[in-house]
């Protein structure tokens, strides 16, 4: 067979890749939180017919020839920049504006004594951290809910994991109990607040809260830039119910993606760095973006772009169709010369 077919069979094949990507692309440009991806190309081994040969003291010197036996995929990238925001005006959807995931996980909640995810002082999950077995995600999407218990979840059901709070004040209890009760943590303390930093827990935004042994109903509450729940009291106290944890990558491009938005850490994307806790003495926050509530993190697909790309992988695969048919013709031509 002709090597001209045999490169073009790898043009098609590089080209119907390409539009399978394309098409994912086009897809996904209503997914909150989406990624797009784009397909690299690369030449495939090429057959040397001579090579290279130095200057002699009679002949100059002579190049080498090759010719290539088609192309391959380089790799598939995605694109990281920031998606537009979309103003839901829910108090339950949040974008992050800036690098950074959610943390999520599937899993039983994690309220128990013992329960927990550990973080060590360097920001990292500690290799016998996790007592509850909770399979860890992550994500981009922020539109999140609450089930009959008020455990905040995503849209799938992950749960979300974050941090409780504490009144700095001596002998204070953190904003989440043993039994999954939450507890009444002033907000406006006048020793201030902070976060139980070193280990993530499931989070909960209840239907009351017990303030000094009595159930407080909650009226509202709202995420602030830093990931701190407030819930507002029918009493008028406002409460610190917990704060919302993050993630970063040191290559994020080298997530792996498991559908339903969600994305999990791998050898390539390097091992997660937990953002510190509200007011943590490590504190390590200014590394990473900001929360902003009531709003969505739409996908960052550029649909002209991605139209101009399918015109070009399909004129690509339409040339490459041809010289099939074209190499086909003169292989006939050859059959012909025989008769």
């Amino acid at each position: 067979m002709l090597r001209s077919m045999s490169s073009a069979i790898t043009g098609l094949t590089l080209n119907q890749t390409a539009l399978d990507v394309i098409g994912n692309n086009i897809a996904n440009m209503g997914t909150t939180g989406y990624k797009a991806q784009t397909l690299t190309f690369s030449d495939s081994l090429s057959q040397s017919m001579r090579d290279p040969n130095a200057p002699s003291p009679t002949y100059g010197g002579s190049n080498g020839i090759q010719i290539g036996l088609g192309a391959g995929i380089a790799g598939v990238n995605t694109l990281l920049t920031q998606g537009n925001f979309q103003p839901t005006s829910r108090n339950l959807d949040n974008a992050i504006d800036g690098d950074g995931y959610f943390i999520v996980g599937e899993g039983p909640t994690m309220f128990a004594p013992g329960d927990g995810i550990t973080v060590d002082a360097n920001h990292k999950f500690t290799d016998n951290g996790n007592p509850s077995h909770e399979d860890i995600q992550y994500t981009r999407d922020g539109s999140f809910n609450l089930d009959q218990d008020g455990n905040l979840v995503t849209a799938s059901g992950l749960r979300v994991l974050g941090y409780s709070m504490l009144d700095k004040k001596a002998g204070a209890a953190s904003s989440i109990s043993n039994n999954g009760t939450i507890n009444f943590v002033n907000a406006n303390s006048s020793a201030g607040i902070k976060a139980v930093s070193g280990t993530l827990r499931t989070l909960r935004i209840p239907q009351v809260i017990q303030e000094n042994g009595k159930d407080e109903k909650v009226k509202n509450f709202s995420i602030d830039k830093s990931g701190v729940i407030m819930a507002v009291l029918d009493d008028g106290n406002t409460s610190a119910v917990g704060q919302i944890a993050m993630a970063s990558f040191a290559n994020p491009a080298g997530l792996v993606k498991l559908g339903n938005n969600v994305v999990q850490s791998s050898p390539d994307s390097g091992a997660p760095i937990i953002r510190s806790g509200y007011k943590d003495d490590n504190d390590n926050s200014k590394g990473f973006g900001s929360i902003q509530n009531g709003v969505l993190e739409m996908s960052n697909v550029d649909i002209a772009e991605q139209f101009t790309k399918m015109i070009e992988a399909t004129r690509s695969f339409q040339a490459n169709g041809k010289m099939i048919t074209t190499g086909d013709e003169i292989l006939q031509d050859l059959v012909n010369l025989k008769r």
